[in-house]
């Protein structure tokens, strides 16, 4: 029999490495897409259509994948689509034009979708509730490093080393399928307490509705408003520093990563202050009405430094501090068998803005004549979404529903 436990620490390293390589690689286009629109003659409608391909396939994956997770491991969910990540970046670098190009993009982010819900959901089930906020904290970590890891890798090796945009894709598409293997490895699934879970709860595995609570609608919808200003954000940061604020190309990637590495102590405190928490409520409402100022605050002063001061508070307060509460809330609420459902559906509601925010804040760009209208509705989405969390209520799991509200490191 099988006795390898799942190391709380070693789950947190491998799986904030498991980010930084999603975040790296969604990243190293960036940099490049004017060599590649030079290459194959693109538009700009075009490059964007490098992205949106892929975030739609990858939204698409995350509820079916979630399932699978549930009902055939997670780990060999999580493995078997992480690979197929990897190799879609490798094979991205081959695309010899634009249509296999989107073709490839697409695949990869079908392999990317497996991702989020079955690491939450092993890591809820092997890590002690006390320890949830900060370790998922500490797992979040990674898509601060993955995003300045893909932009300064991409440029670096093909503007200074001179090497051809395809380099990144199969330097990072290797490096991908490395931690794939380590992953599947060193990471180990334990059945059986959730099957004995599952056999207690009433309707065979579990209705999906108790997926639809009143928590958990609103919580999706909060972390849906959180991310839409973060993905917005994001995308036009820096062309709005430019463009706006007048700034130098070269400075605003800088300027612009402020907002991930501020991300990582703030998630890292108010993950382990949400631990001491039995309520996480009142602390999830603060971080809203905190990033909701932030941004109406970075478009509004005309004050650099004020600018700069708002981007840091929305690093520490905004989207990647929040996740790992609402992610520590959505444990609490929701059976363990059904994490991996769970977290994928909350996770499909937020990357839902991935599609919708970045070409909604050019269009209201191009129709009010500004760019600051798209940071200001951000604000009031965040708001919305926070006032809504608020009709949220403080509790166990739905009762009916067989839930083990403290489960243990697997033996």
């Amino acid at each position: 029999m099988n006795k390898k436990t799942n190391n709380p620490i070693l789950l947190i390293v491998l799986f904030a490495l498991g980010w930084t390589f999603m975040y790296a690689d969604r990243n190293i286009l960036s940099p490049v897409m004017g060599v590649i629109g030079d290459e194959w003659g693109l538009s700009k409608t075009q490059l964007g259509l490098m992205s949106t391909v892929f975030f739609i396939t990858y939204a698409a994956m995350q509820i079916p994948a979630g399932i699978l997770a549930d009902r055939f491991g997670r780990v060999k969910i999580l493995v078997i689509g992480y690979v197929l990540f990897g190799v879609g970046t490798i094979l991205s670098g081959f695309a010899p034009g634009f249509i296999i190009f989107l073709a490839l993009r697409a695949f990869t982010g079908l392999g990317e979708g497996t991702y989020y819900g079955p690491v939450y959901g092993i890591t809820s089930g092997s890590i002690p509730p006390k320890y949830r906020g900060l370790s998922s904290a500490f797992i979040n970590s990674g898509m601060a490093i993955g995003i300045s890891l893909g932009f300064i890798a991409s440029s670096y090796f093909t503007y200074t080393l001179e090497k051809s945009w395809q380099f990144s894709f199969y330097l990072f598409g290797f490096l991908t399928i490395v931690v794939a293997i380590l992953i599947g490895v060193f990471v180990k699934d334990d059945r059986s307490k959730e099957q004995r879970q599952a056999a207690r709860v009433k309707g065979e595995r579990g209705s999906m509705k108790v997926l639809f609570t009143r928590n958990h609608i609103f919580t999706y919808i909060l972390i849906f408003c959180s991310l839409y200003g973060f993905f917005g954000m994001l995308t036009w940061l820096p062309y709005y520093l430019q463009s706006v604020r007048g700034l130098e190309g070269s400075q605003t990637g800088i300027i612009s990563s402020l907002v991930p590495w501020a991300s990582i102590p703030g998630a890292i405190l108010f993950g382990y202050l949400s631990d001491k928490m039995k309520n996480k409520k009142p602390l999830i409402l603060l971080l809203v009405l905190l990033g909701s100022i932030c941004q109406f605050v970075i478009p509004y002063a005309e004050n650099y430094s004020l600018m700069i001061v708002g981007l840091v508070i929305y690093g520490l307060v905004g989207k990647l501090a929040l996740d790992p509460i609402l992610i520590s809330f959505i444990a609490e609420i929701t059976p363990s068998h059904m994490y991996s459902r769970a977290f994928s559906f909350f996770n499909f509601a937020g990357m839902l803005s991935s599609i919708f925010a970045p070409y909604l804040t050019g269009y209201l760009a191009d129709a009010m004549g500004n760019i600051e209208f798209g940071f200001y509705l951000s604000g009031v989405l965040l708001l919305i979404g926070g006032i809504l969390f608020m009709f949220t209520k403080h509790g166990p799991v739905p009762a009916g529903v067989a839930f083990d509200a403290k489960p243990a490191i697997s033996k």
